[in-house]
């Protein structure tokens, strides 16, 4: 894979733009968000650009009509990575409470689970859990897990560029959607069985993504990250995310954060909700 295509795909995840914060504790205006919503419509309009991501699973309405095709099921698919984001960028389901509007870059919103947990659950760990610079995850914090697979011959992976390859550059991609919310609990989900993969019938496969959490809302979309807060995505990517909560145990995030298969050691920012109908697909399942 060149070096340019993997620089193009990074900059989904790590580049920022627009006003930030004085402080990561101060969050930016809504005016901020605001300003941040109508460069996106200024970059996109009569551009070409396709249906956007994330949004809100609730709402199926939505003006956009670029076409392509969904990309197969997931088992005919090739995990290629698993990465997490700090809060959902999805709303819906059992994740609907704005965690705010954060630092302008990503970070410190989103939308955090909208259900309540115990006070056992909530009981503070004695270590760091996945420490960045922009700090780490606490019991009672949510997650938006991507599952994320391609139908190229490919192998998982460090970033969103272990999806392409020299052979195919332009593959069908789909991500399963899981948001979790993190708890002080030793019989909640375990993080690193969740994020297990092995072959099967020829195709790598993450084997214990959760079948219990509601029927997942499929719908055309892009890749997110919040370098993409002022600009489109030109990335195509069939979505499926589940509209339930998982609870997983704090604990096992942290173990999987110092080891895995696709260099992970923190949370990702988020991609401001994409409002703008011009910029939806219709959800049509």
């Amino acid at each position: 894979m060149k070096a340019s295509n993997l620089c193009i795909i990074t900059l989904a995840m790590t580049t920022s733009f627009g006003v930030l914060a004085k402080d990561a504790n101060t969050p930016v205006s809504d005016a901020v968000i605001l300003e941040q919503r109508q460069e996106l419509a200024e970059n996109t309009e009569d551009e070409g650009f396709g249906p956007q991501s994330p949004r809100d699973i609730d709402s199926k309405a939505g003006n956009n009509t670029t076409l392509f095709s969904t990309a197969p099921s997931y088992t005919e698919m090739n995990l290629c990575n698993i990465h997490f984001h700090k809060n959902a960028e999805h709303k819906g389901g059992e994740f609907t409470v704005y965690a705010g509007n954060g630092d302008g870059e990503g970070y410190h919103t989103g939308y955090r689970y909208s259900g309540k947990l115990s006070d056992a659950e909530l009981a503070p760990v004695m270590n760091e859990v996945c420490p960045s610079k922009h700090g780490d995850l606490k019991p009672g914090d949510t997650i938006e897990v991507h599952y994320v697979h391609s139908t190229a011959q490919v192998e998982p992976g460090p970033t969103l560029g272990a999806c392409l390859s020299d052979a195919n550059k332009n593959p069908q991609l789909r991500v399963e959607t899981q948001v979790y919310v993190l708890v002080n609990d030793k019989n909640a989900y375990d993080f690193e069985e969740l994020t297990e993969h092995e072959v099967q019938d020829g195709v790598h496969q993450a084997v214990a993504i959760p079948t219990n959490t509601g029927k997942p809302i499929q719908y055309m979309g892009s890749t997110t990250g919040p370098g993409y807060n002022e600009k489109g995505s030109p990335f195509q990517v069939t979505w499926s995310v589940r509209p339930k909560v998982a609870k997983v145990n704090i604990e096992t995030v942290g173990e999987w954060c110092e080891g895995n298969a696709f260099d992970e050691d923190h949370a990702h920012g988020v991609r401001n909700l994409v409002v703008n109908k011009d910029l939806l697909s219709e959800i049509v399942n």
